[in-house]
This record gives structure tokens, sequence and C-alpha cells, in this order.
């Protein structure tokens, strides 16, 4: 038996998330799809994680095990994407990998990147891919703001209704903000997120910028650990999954 990793690109606007579920089309779906066709064997996929309707991916992992090797790993990555070149969905690394290796339980550490674009008049190239937001944001502010989630710290107050995760408490290890002409690019780096966390955490970062909010405001949402007492979280379309480390 042979274990394998693949590092995925897409673009999840049409899609209702990473996930297969009954309500529409997911990437997992489609990409499983894909596999056992070039395969010629059902393939099931394990990915390091479930990405919401609308979020996209730069560096999505996943695992699957085959009875037999992959021996020209280009050939495979060429016939899977003619397959893939209309879904917004790109296999863009094959790794063999130890038989142990599992995409979700091995994680480490996960990098979400989320843009804001920054200006009075729409962009058609930027639609659907980052957060147009028209009033300037004070990036300092925002800066001192974000230094509020590092460490380990109870998320409820930024936390999905409907999470699953069995403790709301996680780590932000590393954070990071910074501006290149119209566009604002925060980083969050941790083990693992709530469903809607960093999605939440921009939309207070939003408030800080706009002046609704003084960055230490931030520090009391989190302390208070009530979800009412945040600020409306940010849309999917300009959240990433940048890159999953192990």
């Amino acid at each position: 038996m042979f274990n394998y990793q693949i590092i995925i690109e897409y673009l999840g606007t049409n899609f209702v998330g990473w996930q297969i579920q009954k309500n529409g089309v997911s990437i997992q779906s489609i990409i499983q799809k894909c596999l056992t066709k070039v395969l010629r064997s059902r393939i099931k996929i394990i990915g390091s994680g479930r990405t919401d309707a609308g979020v996209h991916a730069k560096g999505q992992s996943a695992n699957f095990t085959l009875n037999k090797e992959i021996k020209d790993k280009y050939k495979f990555l060429n016939s899977v994407n003619f397959f893939l070149k209309n879904k917004s969905i790109s296999i863009i690394k094959l790794n063999k990998k130890n038989i142990n290796f599992h995409a979700r339980h091995n994680v480490k550490k996960k990098i979400y990147k989320y843009i804001i674009f920054n200006r009075s008049v729409n962009s058609p190239i930027c639609e659907n891919r980052t957060w147009l937001i028209k009033k300037r944001l004070d990036i300092y502010k925002m800066k001192k703001g974000i230094k509020f989630f590092l460490g380990t710290h109870d998320f409820s107050s930024m936390r999905a209704s409907s999470c699953s995760a069995r403790s709301p408490v996680k780590t932000i290890s590393k954070v990071k903000i910074k501006k290149k002409a119209n566009k604002i690019f925060i980083f969050f780096e941790s083990k693992s997120f709530l469903q809607k966390q960093v999605r939440s955490m921009v939309g207070c970062l939003k408030y800080v910028g706009e002046n609704r909010w003084k960055p230490e405001k931030i520090k009391s949402v989190i302390k208070k650990k009530k979800r009412e007492l945040c600020a409306p979280p940010a849309p999917p379309e300009g959240l990433y999954l940048e890159k999953v480390i192990y």
C-alpha cells in the first residue's frame, strides 16, 4: 500500500467548501472523482481541514492511499489537472509519504492569509478574491490591534455557533499585517482554528482600522467570551489557506 500527499490550489467561490456535503458541490468531491478516473481505483482523500464556502487555498494538503505505485508523477499531475482545468482547482504537487502520514492529524501549523482591497473604487480583477473596503483603514492601529490575538486564548467570542471543535481554546503563534499599494495582507499562524475564527478576527481588525474600536477593545472582546460582542466576520472571498506545515 502506498500513501500520497497532494498540495492543492483552488478558488472556493463556486463551492460549498472543502468537505463533501449534500447541499452542493465540494472541492473534495471533485478531486476524488478525478483521482478515481485517472488512477482507475476508488480514491478517498483526507484533507488537512475544512475551508468554508467561498474560501480559497494556495496550499491545501490532503492524502490518499493506493495499492499501486505512481511511477511518473509528472504524467499523473498532467492527467489529473486536465480534468480539473475548468473547475478552478489544481493539484500542484504529489509527494510519496510514509504509510502513517495523515494530512489532518499530523498538522503542526496552518497559515491563513486574508486580503483586503482598500480602495474607493471596485476592481473587477479582485472581485471574489478580496474584501473591498472603500473607507481608508488605519493600518498603524490595525497592527497594534492584531497583537492582542497572539498567544493562547479562549476564542469563544470568535467562534461560529455551528463550530464542532471540542475546545474554544486556541494558540495563535504568529500574526502579521502588511500593506502593498491598495491591498492589506493579514496573516495568522496556528495549529488549528475554530470555524469562522480567522474571519471574525479580521472583522475586529476592520473595526479598529475604521476607528470604531480602539485596538485594546480586541483584548476585552476575547476576555468576555461572548459572541455577540464580536464584530461581524469578514466575508469568505478574501480568505486563503496559505500553507500547511508538518
